[in-house]
């Protein structure tokens, strides 16, 4: 009898594994069901990016179910979310939604402005949250998912790395244009956000991992099969001895600490973004441009953020293209390096720039004439690496010396110039136009840094009666700089490719703020008058040591600098003008 039975649950062993070594459809086992729960209010600006990425989240939507609620707007998210779920209504296994252009008790009523929230607002959206919960339980999803629509899941992979954690409760980190992120990193005793040492390192993934924090939000992911979860609610009165405010977030997290339920935030993989929350007195029209905001900031490491133009042509638009007062924007490039390229065009596209490409000298291919022509500044040496100039460093100032030329050729009373390899301060160009404006005031200045590695610590002035302008000290980088027609003149009129060296050493010298005696007195006229934003407008992509830093001039052949077989320019202009049609 035993040895039958022992046969017999052989030979199902023997079966089990037979068919898991086949075609596996008899083993195949159900992925987890999900519920997403979404809730929309005035973020048609938004949403196009939202759902084309949500659809596209690399998981069976026949094992997802939404739910979703918009009411009391202002825009047309509803329209947008009707013409969506019209396009996607037979690809989930159920959708429940929920549309009000105005609720029977308006939310809205005592509100200051569209950021404001008030307590009626604040029960409101508890209410809300805590009915998706319950939802979930009901129809027995695996999962809940809340996800707000300023929440951008740009990995594909999603929940499936979040499924794998195993944990209770989990986000994914979400990066914005700032330090704002869905998480916390530290919560003060009266139940309030509070930055701690711990923060930045897992924002910016110096740290990798996933982390126990006390808040987690707008992209969360609830494990409703593990019995813990039943003590999660976003309702104050449902927590025990509750004093917190009246908070959706804050209420969960609270109830998750008193059931000892760990809340973890995982940045194993870049995951997405998120919008930074509007203040009490922001506008939809300010919302709109920190979309903008985060756009550019997504196109610093990655593509562009997706829209499915088919469903929302309608409801995307690209600001109209302006020079922003400038009579020319110039961006300077390497052909080679077209990523940046395209980056770049996207960041203009985005910020309705109308700017000027100018193909940069490449130092991997600088010709001997153009080598023959220059004289190189006899006591330069790097003054970090000890060096001559680098081919890329000469490629680097020719680029820049050919705009002077066209500012002054083609009679440009005030240029922009712009390298390739810039992310942009927020607000971009609304903070231009004040500076331009301040700028009008000032009749005297040459050139003005929008971008800049400030190499001393001395003070820099303020411009008497400037809020956005300081005088400029020994400064390196040429990431972007206004220069006018008088200011081009001035650089060559020093006729610089008689004494050459790198362009942001060149500078610094001919407004005399460089430290270093021996080379400034090739430079007899140093009159440049040289201003920076305060703060920048410019900044680098990626700094040196950065993953993702490349350096066209740093990473380039070392000149060999004979300084006793180096021509004179009797006639530079003549000279720089054949040089041009050579390149």
């Amino acid at each position: 009898m035993k040895l039958g039975i022992l046969t017999y649950a052989l030979v199902h062993v023997l079966i089990l594994c037979l068919l898991r070594n086949g075609n596996g459809s008899a083993s195949e086992v159900k992925r987890p069901a999900v519920l997403i729960g979404i809730l929309v209010r005035n973020k048609a600006h938004t949403l196009p990016y939202f759902l084309t990425l949500l659809e596209r989240l690399d998981y069976p939507k026949q094992r997802i179910s939404l739910w979703i609620k918009s009411d009391d707007n202002v825009d047309n998210s509803i329209e947008i979310l009707k013409k969506w779920l019209s396009s996607v209504k037979n690809k989930y296994h159920n959708v429940k939604v929920s549309f009000e252009k105005n609720g029977k008790k308006s939310v809205n009523q005592d509100q200051k402005g569209i950021g404001y929230w008030t307590d009626e607002r604040f029960n409101h959206i508890i209410q809300l949250r805590e009915e998706i919960l319950n939802y979930g339980r009901q129809i027995w999803a695996d999962y809940l998912l809340m996800l707000d629509a300023d929440a951008f899941l740009t990995n594909p992979n999603t929940l499936d790395s979040l499924l794998s954690k195993n944990l209770p409760v989990v986000a994914p980190l979400l990066k914005s244009d700032g330090l704002y992120s869905n998480f916390w990193h530290g919560m003060t005793e009266d139940f309030y956000y509070e930055r701690t040492e711990d923060y930045k390192p897992v924002l910016n993934r110096e740290r990798i991992g996933c982390f126990d924090v006390p808040m987690i939000h707008s992209a969360v992911l609830i494990h409703l099969n593990s019995l813990a979860s039943d003590h999660l609610t976003y309702m104050p009165e449902k927590v025990e001895n509750y004093t917190g405010p009246s908070d959706d977030i804050i209420t969960f997290a609270i109830s998750a600490r008193t059931h000892n339920i760990p809340l973890h935030v995982c940045n194993d993989q870049v995951y997405g973004f998120i919008m930074v929350p509007l203040e009490a007195d922001d506008t939809l029209q300010h919302d709109l441009m920190q979309l903008t905001n985060l756009k550019l900031e997504v196109l610093v490491e990655s593509d562009p953020l997706p829209v499915n133009l088919d469903v929302f042509g309608d409801f995307v638009r690209l600001p109209v293209k302006s020079k922003l007062g400038f009579d020319e924007i110039y961006m300077i490039n390497l052909a080679r390096r077209t990523e940046r390229r395209e980056r770049m065009l996207h960041c203009f596209d985005e910020l309705g720039l109308d700017v000027q490409i100018v193909d940069a000298v490449d130092g991997r291919n600088l010709s001997e004439a153009l080598l023959e022509s220059i004289t190189f500044l006899p006591e330069y040496a790097d003054p970090y690496h000890k060096r001559p100039m680098t081919h890329g460093e000469i490629g680097c100032f020719m680029s820049h010396y050919i705009i002077w030329q066209r500012i002054v050729e083609e009679g440009h009373q005030i240029a922009l110039v712009m390298e390739d390899d810039v992310r942009f301060e927020s607000f971009f160009t609304i903070k231009v136009r004040q500076l331009m404006d301040e700028l009008k005031t000032i009749p005297d200045w040459d050139l003005v840094y929008f971008g800049r590695k400030r190499l001393q610590e001395s003070d820099e002035p303020w411009v008497v009666n400037a809020k956005y302008l300081v005088e400029v000290g020994y400064s390196y980088w040429t990431l972007g700089y206004a220069l006018t027609a008088r200011g081009a003149r001035k650089l060559l009129a020093a006729q610089p490719l008689d004494k050459l060296l790198p362009v942001d050493e060149y500078l610094p010298i001919l407004f005399d703020k460089h430290p270093q005696h021996a080379w400034k007195i090739h430079y007899p006229q140093r009159d440049l008058r040289a201003l920076s934003a305060a703060p920048l407008l410019l900044y680098p992509t990626h700094y040196t040591g950065e993953q993702g830093y490349i350096s066209d001039t740093e990473d380039s052949q070392i000149i060999h600098n004979d300084t006793d077989n180096q021509p004179n320019h009797a006639d530079e202009d003549s000279l720089t003008k054949e040089t041009r049609m050579e390149l």
